[in-house]
C-alpha cells in the first residue's frame, strides 16, 4: 500500500494534512525519512513510525503455494479448477491474487498476496527476477544446449530470449534431468526454449521465484504463509 494511503487510513489526518508530515520530515520507513508518499510500504516488513509514533497497520496476506498440475491460474475459471479454489475460506481476502502464472500441466512455486504493487514489481522485466525451474527432457539434453541457452535462445519468427543458465542433473538417449534458470516469463518461455533446440519438456516445477524457495515438505495443492525472513528479502521490490 501508498505510504500516504496508509497513513490517511491509520487516522493520521486527510491527504493534505499527510501531505505536510512528508513534507516536515516526520515520517520513517526503517528509519530513514521518507520524502514521498508514493512508495509502497508494508507494516509486516517495514517499521514505520511518525514522530516517532509507530504505524500497525492492516497487514497484506502472502502465501507461498505449491501449485499441483490440473489447476489453472487464475482468480477465477468457469470450468477448471483454479489455485484459488484450493485457498481456505478464512485465509481469503477481496483482493488475493496470483503472481504470475503456470501452465495447467506445470506444478511449483507460486506466490499468492493481495499486495498488488509487490506483485507488479516482481513481473516488471527491468527487475530481472530470477525464476529457476526442475524440468525432464524426452531426450538427451547435450553440452551444445547449454551454451545455446546461455547466448539466448531463439523462438521461431525471431524473438530472442535472455541468456540463460541450463544444468544438466542427469542424462541418457531417452531422457534427461535438467535445472534451468531464467530472467523472463514469456508465455510457455521454458517448454518453447527446449523446443527451439528440437526437444521436449514432459515434466516441469518451478522451485525458486526471486527470494522464494519452494521446499520438498509442502506437499502439491498446500500453502503456508511467508515467514518474517522471507518477507525481509522481499523488501527490495517495495517500491
Amino acid at each position: 500500500m501508498r505510504i500516504d494511503k496508509l497513513l490517511e487510513k491509520e487516522g493520521f489526518g486527510s491527504r493534505k494534512t499527510v501531505k505536510r508530515l512528508f513534507q516536515k520530515k516526520l515520517v520513517k520507513v526503517d528509519g530513514q525519512v521518507v520524502v514521498e508518499g508514493s512508495s509502497n510500504v508494508d507494516s509486516s516488513t517495514h517499521h514505520i513510525t511518525v514522530m516517532d509514533q509507530i504505524v500497525n497497520g492492516a497487514d497484506h496476506v502472502y502465501y507461498l503455494m505449491n501449485k499441483p498440475k490440473g489447476t489453472v491460474t487464475a482468480r477465477t475459471d468457469a470450468k477448471k479448477k483454479t489455485v484459488m479454489d484450493l485457498i481456505q475460506n478464512q485465509d481469503q481476502t477481496p483482493n488475493l491474487y496470483p503472481v504470475g502464472r503456470l501452465d495447467r500441466d506445470t506444478e511449483g512455486l507460486l506466490l499468492i498476496t493481495d499486495n498488488g504493487p509487490l506483485g507488479y514489481q516482481l513481473l516488471l522485466p527491468d527487475k530481472q527476477v530470477s525464476k529457476t525451474y526442475e524440468a525432464i527432457i524426452n531426450e538427451q539434453v547435450t553440452q551444445a544446449d547449454v551454451e545455446h541457452f546461455k547466448k539466448g535462445i531463439v523462438f521461431i519468427g525471431g524473438v530472442v530470449c535472455k541468456p540463460a543458465q541450463l544444468i544438466i542433473l542427469s542424462a541418457s538417449e531417452t531422457e534427461s534431468q535438467v535445472q534451468l534458470t531464467i530472467q523472463e516469463g514469456k508465455f510457455h518461455q521454458v517448454k518453447k526454449m527446449f523446443l527451439a533446440v528440437g526437444k521436449k519438456v514432459i515434466y516441469l516445477k518451478r522451485i525458486t521465484m526471486g527470494p522464494l524457495h519452494l521446499e520438498e515438505t509442502l506437499a502439491p495443492g498446500e500453502y503456508r504463509e511467508l515467514n518474517r525472513e522471507e518477507l525481509e528479502r522481499l523488501k527490495e521490490y517495495f517500491r
